[in-house]
This record gives C-alpha cells, structure tokens and sequence, in this order.
C-alpha cells in the first residue's frame, strides 16, 4: 500500500538539502508537491513521482 500524503505532514528525505536539513512540510499536493525545509525555510516545487522517490518517511502527519 502506498503511503498518503496529506497538507502539512513532516516528511523525511533520502539525501539532506544544501542547508543540512533533511526535514520537509509539505504545502501543495497534486501531480507536483511544493515542500518547505524546516531548517531554511527554502520553499521547493517538485514532480509527484521525484517527491515519492525521494522521501524516507513520515515523521508526523497532520489529521
């Protein structure tokens, strides 16, 4: 089963942004994801399938 991505979730990326932050809050979905990093604050807009890829896991989710 696929996990569910829901508005404000805290999710966990494979590899660490520039800043060091590998923590993310996602603000949009659809077929793109706009994630924040919760480190810089660094809004980023990416393609459903590379978000799916790159996350590691759910740390917190939003009811």
């Amino acid at each position: 089963m696929l996990p569910v991505y829901h508005l404000g979730d805290i999710v966990q990326t494979r590899k660490p942004h520039a800043c060091g932050g590998d923590r993310w809050e996602v603000l949009r979905i659809g077929m793109d994801f706009r994630i924040k990093c919760l480190e810089c604050g660094r809004v980023v807009m990416l393609p459903r399938r590379k978000f799916e890829r790159a996350v590691k896991a759910v740390l917190r989710e939003e009811p």
